[in-house]
């Protein structure tokens, strides 16, 4: 509705964004540069942040990044995943009916990585997402999986993704044995004042926005309500949109800005 007051031709702020028109943090392009080199090493690597620095949506840009000839990523996300769920979802993934038993199931993971690197040619990728809701059983499983042929090699890529709980978990004496096998870490961060400024005028210039809408003095509200947070700086600019079609706004200020935060996000 917004975007046609506005003329849009796409909706800013929204989840489908393409991956190739997020905002270029340089934390966001580190973090890529970082995921891409485990990827090629098949090493093991850990993503964590606050909740809304935008984690599963630095995957899915790291997914789109990669070329698909090379590698195939399998992507997990369950909260109350279990070894046996775990396997039966990666074999799922490579189109195989998992056996029933753990270990049954773990020695035909092995077999079928091992077949789609040596006939098919492509490097497995395995993302776990909601990484700190993982209770020790599965995280030793973790561990387990990545022992390869005597631990001369990795099967694998693996990413952990999780909310900052995640590394304090990790850092427990119970986990030393995987958090020594950890080969990279990447710890994503809140936007600052500038970030949320830049971030707001990339998902503006990526819809058509032929001008600035949102004055510095909404930014500055927007980055108070929010601190940083991409998933809050969607949900407040699309609110203040929204108010501002509404209401025949052509430029959001800070004062559209407080009304929406106290009416619609209090």
């Amino acid at each position: 509705m917004f975007e046609e007051f506005y003329g849009f031709t796409h909706t800013p702020f929204s989840r489908d964004i393409p991956t190739d028109q997020l905002y270029p943090s340089v934390m966001l392009e580190e973090t890529l540069g970082r995921l891409k080199y485990a990827a090629n090493r098949q090493l093991f690597a850990v993503v964590t942040g606050d909740c809304g620095t935008g984690k599963t949506t630095t995957i899915r840009r790291f997914k789109d990044d990669l070329d698909p000839s090379k590698f195939m990523v399998m992507y997990i996300a369950d909260s109350k995943l279990t070894p046996r769920h775990f396997y039966k979802g990666l074999l799922e993934q490579l189109g195989c009916e998992s056996k029933f038993y753990r270990g049954d199931a773990k020695r035909q993971l092995h077999r079928e990585i091992e077949l789609l690197r040596g006939i098919q040619r492509l490097s497995p990728i395995v993302v776990v997402d909601e990484a700190h809701l993982l209770d020790r059983e599965m995280l030793e499983e973790v561990r387990f999986l990545l022992n390869f042929k005597m631990d001369a090699q990795s099967p694998m890529a693996l990413i952990l993704v999780g909310q900052s709980e995640l590394w304090d978990k990790l850092g427990l004496q119970t986990y030393a044995a995987i958090r020594q096998r950890i080969d990279i870490q990447c710890k994503l961060p809140y936007y600052d004042r500038s970030q949320v400024e830049e971030y707001a005028k990339r998902h503006l210039e990526y819809c058509g926005a032929q001008n600035d809408i949102f004055s510095d003095a909404a930014i500055e509200e927007i980055y108070r309500f929010s601190s940083g947070a991409a998933r809050l700086i969607n949900k407040v600019c699309t609110q203040c949109l929204i108010y501002g079609a509404q209401n025949g706004k052509r430029i959001i200020d800070d004062h559209i800005v407080k009304r929406v935060i106290q009416g619609e996000l209090s």
